[in-house]
């Protein structure tokens, strides 16, 4: 039996980036790009306005006031969009949109709300400074600058950056296609009808939806029965992914058969056991040179060791740098006594508490209980060398989704 940190040690080990692909700037969103983006053109590319008003020169409205306002004639009107077609002389006015380009001769906007209309001319009744509501040609991107550099997550922002610079494709890290496998005689598809001898393989569809959650893409290979022929096409089919996840047969009971199966098939076996709960019993190996990782096969041990050791080789496949979740310091709302020796993952609600979080578990902590999962949004993580969390303990707690609010109510 092996630490966690050595399990996740080697599991990280086994895998690296995927290639790159080519992909529409809105397909990118949420992924990791593959390469620096430098401006081919500054943004904005010539000095503009910064508001609706008159483009001026600001040494003509010297002592303007609305008691005493400045009259200047208006040479032209210049939507966005549009090219100045007239330059801005002495006591002259350009009217000009937001967004729209300066006019030659002009050095400052003076906003609508600060003039009125006389006579087809321009009452100014502030003074302006040089530079006042234009916006420099360059302010927000310099020709040639890098703004997005490499191994960076495409978010909202990015996108409109790329399309601001006319790229509508980038190069992202590949999504990697993770197999699940779920083992068992005992287990029927979702569809199949109900026996009070059998179960639902919920593992096929929660570890799915977990590779899917992380940024892979699953692929469903159906329930190996529990039979040399079936698990050995399973596991064949399943080599054509970049990692494979199975659940199931990986217990004292029944590990000898899997273990015999996946060599059979060109299986490296790495590790089996794991000084964690739940999830001891998880195998790692290589099917030909297919990282493979086989979870315990009920439902909470298979989801908390997923959590462990498959959601970040997920995401270091996906190029991310950042590979765990979130943690944060909660107190313990109820006592904990744990056996030694193990590092235990207690399901748990997190919730606010003032500035502080409290945890509080979800009841009872069997492997077998979903429903403790379902209603959990953290893990509270309980060292190995701990028997006993009284109360009111600070402990550590992995967040494992959005669900916590961490922004104050409306009104609080």
């Amino acid at each position: 039996m092996i630490s966690l940190e050595e399990a996740r040690e080697k599991i990280l080990g086994s895998v690296s980036p995927l290639l790159l692909e080519k992909v529409n700037i809105l397909d990118a969103l949420g992924r990791v790009i593959g390469e620096d983006i430098h401006a081919g053109r500054a943004i904005p590319p010539k000095d503009n306005s910064s508001m609706d008003g008159y483009a001026l020169r600001a040494k003509d409205t010297r002592g303007a006031s609305p008691e005493k306002p400045v009259i200047l004639d208006v040479v032209e009107d210049i939507p966005a969009g549009a090219i100045p077609s007239k330059k801005v002389g002495t006591r002259e006015a350009a009217r000009i949109m937001t967004g729209a380009p300066i006019p030659e001769g002009a050095d400052a906007v003076v906003r609508v709300e600060d003039t009125r209309r006389e006579d087809g001319r321009a009452a100014i009744l502030v003074e302006a400074e040089e530079g006042q509501d234009i916006r420099l040609a360059g302010e927000d991107v310099r020709e040639g600058e890098k703004v997005i550099a490499r191994g960076e997550i495409i978010r909202p922002a990015e996108v409109g950056m790329l399309a601001a610079l006319g790229r509508s494709f980038i190069l992202v890290h590949q999504r990697p296609l993770v197999a699940v496998v779920a083992t068992g005689d005992e287990l029927v598809d979702i569809d199949e009808p109900p026996s009070p001898w059998k179960i639902v393989s919920s593992n096929s569809y929660s570890l799915a939806a977990l590779v899917k959650d992380c940024g892979g893409i699953p692929l469903q290979t159906g329930i190996a029965r529990d039979r040399r022929e079936d698990l050995i096409e399973k596991f064949r089919s399943a080599m054509r992914a970049d990692l494979i996840v199975s659940s199931g047969g990986v217990s004292v009971g029944d590990y000898d058969l899997v273990k015999e199966i996946m060599q059979e098939v060109g299986n490296s076996m790495q590790f089996w056991r794991v000084a964690m709960r739940p999830g001891r019993p998880l195998a790692f190996g290589t099917l030909g040179q297919v990282p493979i990782v086989g979870l315990p096969g009920n439902p909470v041990s298979s989801m908390v060791s997923f959590e462990q050791f498959v959601r970040p080789a997920i995401l270091k496949m996906l190029g991310y740098q950042n590979l765990f979740r979130r943690t944060v310091r909660a107190r313990l709302d109820e006592g904990i006594e744990k056996k030694q020796g193990l590092r235990y993952f207690i399901r748990a609600n997190i919730r606010r508490d003032g500035e502080d979080y409290v945890a509080v578990t979800t009841g009872e902590q069997g492997s077998g209980i979903l429903k403790s999962m379902v209603r959990a949004n953290g893990l509270i993580v309980v060292p190995e060398e701990a028997a006993t969390v009284p109360a009111g303990t600070w402990v550590t707690v992995q967040i494992l989704d959005d669900s916590l609010d961490w922004t104050p109510r409306l009104g609080s």
